[in-house]
């Protein structure tokens, strides 16, 4: 499974590519564009997630936070799961 912010990268520029192919019928193409939306909606959510834990990251490292985070959250430090 794919599931690091550089393959959501590699996939939604495949999805471009996609896009951009002058070969579609129009039913097809239309196809394709609710497949992108529904991606882009998803890779948003992925987006924020990430964000959320690099802002929790850069919180402990300025010492706003004390203790620990939640695993979710993939602070600097913690063991990964396997």
């Amino acid at each position: 499974m794919k599931n690091k912010l550089i393959d959501l990268n590699n996939i939604l520029f495949e999805q471009l590519e996609r896009l951009n192919d002058t070969d579609f019928k129009e039913a097809a193409l239309g196809e394709e564009i609710e497949r992108s939306r529904a991606m882009t909606g998803v890779a948003r959510h992925i987006i924020e997630n990430a964000r959320l834990a690099l802002d929790a990251a850069k919180a402990m490292s300025d010492g706003l936070i004390r203790g620990e985070l939640p695993k979710m959250i993939g602070a600097p430090g913690e063991e990964k799961e396997k």
